[in-house]
Order: C-alpha cells, then sequence, then structure tokens
C-alpha cells in the first residue's frame, strides 16, 4: 500500500476509534477482522490486487459510521437506513422491490393507510426503522462491478491501475461495512435495540444489548482476525439472483436474532468464559467475511465479461417495467 494511502487509513482510523460507537453497528474490532479474513481468503483467480490494501480495508471498515453522527444531519438521515433491515416491519411486503426508491415508497403507500398516525406501527413504517440494508450491499457490489471492469482495461493496457486499486479498496470498505452489519443478527430484526412489542419469555428491553454483545463482549474476548478466517466458508454466491442471495443471507442473519436475547438472558454476555456466546461471535463474524468474499470475488468474476445493456432504457416512459414516481424501470 502507497504511503500515502496509508497515512490516510491510520489518520481515519484514529478518528473513528475516538467517536462514540453509534448503535447499530458492529464495534472497530470486528468490522477490522471480518474485512481483513474476507480480503486474505480472496481465491488466486479473485481480485488479489485488493490483498496490496488490507490494510487500508481493514483499517477502514468503522467508516461508514461516522457518517451517521446527528452533527452531519444530511449524512445521517441518508446514511442510517443502510446500516439496518428490520423485516418484521414491512412483512406486509410478498416481495421486496427491486428498487430502493419503490421500496421507499411502498413503506410510505402503507404507512398513510395505518388507522393510528402516532402508533408504534405509523411512526417507524418509514424508510429509517426498516432499513435499506440490501439496497447499499447491491448498490455498492455494482460500484465494485463498474471499477473492476476500468482496472483490467487499464492493466489490459499496460497502463497504472494504482488509483483504480484505490477507489476499488474504498469501495470493498463501504461494501464490507454493509455486510459485516448484515451478518449481526440485531440489525435484521426490529429488535435490535431491545425487544419490542408482545415479549412472553421477558427478553430486556435495555437498547444496551446491541452494543453489549458486538462490542463489549467482542472486545472482551479479544476476536482476532485468525478466529474470523477458521470460519471463513468455501467460495459460495457465484450463480443466481444476486439480490436474492443478498435477501437469504439477512434472512439467515434475522434467524439468530433471538439467540442473542436468549444468551443475554444468561449473563452470557458478562464475562468472557461463555462458549456458546462466543461462537455464536465466530460463526457471525465467520459468516460475514465469507460473504465479503464471496462477493468480491463474483464482482471480479462479472467484470471480466462485457456490460450487457438492458432490452428496454430503464429510463424511457415506454419501458413497460417503467415507474413515474421513481423515473426509472426496477433492476431486473
Amino acid at each position: 500500500m502507497s504511503r500515502s494511502l496509508f497515512a490516510l487509513a491510520a489518520a481515519l482510523h484514529l478518528s473513528v476509534a475516538a467517536i462514540p460507537a453509534p448503535a447499530l453497528a458492529w464495534g472497530t474490532t470486528a468490522h477490522t477482522a471480518i474485512n481483513r479474513a474476507a480480503i486474505t481468503s480472496i481465491p488466486e483467480n479473485g481480485p488479489v490486487f485488493l490483498k496490496d490494501h488490507i490494510d487500508f480495508i481493514g483499517g477502514l471498515a468503522s467508516l461508514p459510521d461516522i457518517w451517521r453522527s446527528p452533527s452531519e444531519p444530511f449524512s445521517k438521515i441518508e446514511e442510517d437506513p443502510n446500516h439496518g433491515w428490520f423485516s418484521e416491519q414491512f412483512a406486509f411486503m410478498k416481495t421486496k422491490p427491486r428498487s430502493r426508491y419503490e421500496f421507499v415508497i411502498a413503506l410510505l403507500n402503507h404507512q398513510r393507510q395505518v388507522a393510528d398516525p402516532a402508533s408504534d406501527e405509523a411512526l417507524r413504517t418509514n424508510v429509517r426503522w426498516t432499513g435499506t440494508m440490501p439496497y447499499a450491499i447491491v448498490e455498492a457490489y455494482g460500484r465494485l462491478v463498474a471499477g473492476m471492469r476500468w482496472h483490467r482495461r487499464l492493466a489490459g493496457e499496460g497502463k497504472d491501475t494504482r488509483f483504480i486499486d484505490q477507489a476499488l479498496a474504498y469501495d470493498v470498505v463501504r461494501i464490507g461495512h454493509y455486510i459485516g452489519d448484515g451478518a449481526q443478527p440485531l440489525h435484521a430484526s426490529i429488535h435490535s435495540d431491545g425487544w419490542r412489542g408482545d415479549n412472553p419469555k421477558g427478553y430486556t428491553t435495555d437498547r444496551t444489548i446491541h452494543s453489549r454483545f458486538e462490542s463489549q463482549f467482542v472486545d472482551m474476548i479479544g476476536l482476532t482476525e485468525q478466529q474470523v478466517a477458521d470460519h471463513v466458508a468455501p467460495l459460495a454466491r457465484q450463480n443466481g439472483d444476486l439480490f436474492d442471495s443478498v435477501l437469504a443471507f439477512l434472512d439467515d442473519s434475522a434467524a439468530n436474532m433471538e439467540r442473542v436475547y436468549q444468551l443475554d438472558k444468561q449473563a452470557a454476555f458478562a464475562t468472557p468464559d461463555s462458549r456458546t456466546a462466543r461462537d455464536l461471535v465466530y460463526a457471525r463474524t465467520g459468516v460475514g467475511a465469507s460473504m465479503l468474499r464471496d462477493l468480491v470475488t463474483r464482482a471480479w468474476a462479472e467484470s471480466a465479461t462485457p456490460p450487457v445493456r438492458p432490452a428496454a432504457d430503464p429510463l424511457d416512459p415506454r419501458n413497460p417495467a417503467y415507474n413515474p414516481e421513481t423515473g426509472s424501470a426496477p433492476a431486473s
């Protein structure tokens, strides 16, 4: 990694450490370990040039969280939803739209139909309290593919790829953060910061469960890159619909949500001694690193093929799928 790039990573990593971590985010320890384990496990036929930037990608793993401070309100409003996917809140959707903006409009339409505008359902059926994480992931994936095509073109012409490689390292930081968050079960449920609604099992309603699990306990057990790497699965997700794959990844995370509350009820996060709690951290961070490695490798393979233009221009009102509310057709 270049000296200037390393200096930037170090400087920004220090500023991340100095800022209190907002809700809905693995702590710096886990995000860094996930990113580094993912890059280390890139196969030889993948984008191995990213390994030259592993310190940058690992050191800036928590960067998207500093865009969420109330002191930068426009940035916070745009960024907050990218870190969650509270699926219970939009169970009314039989199929998730293949467009961020169609999803937001569907939420708004449903919210306007809620009988009591002061109810919890009305106040939380919106982009902030449902989240947009899968859209953030697939959008970032598209930027990776486009950038990797540029890298291939420059390399094929014998030209310097340093700058596009640095841009791609930044894009991996961004997608890696969203994927890391998605692997944390509390990012995939309305019970992200304490149990909400009916609570027959008496789970905690204390919002600090989020940080106690993902930051305090992770730091307490001293999670390492190697422990995450030991739980990285064989390469997968190289075929099939990408959006569906991301939704399935988040569904799997949500399926582990109640386990966090069960362990908390047993005070498993109070000390580093609980093997079950440690295993949950190892498993979920391993899932995150596997998913990041899979998508980065898939993007590299896709970038080897020429871009395919859709049969109908998505911005053309004559396109049968054109939605005048968004000004485009959704992804096919």
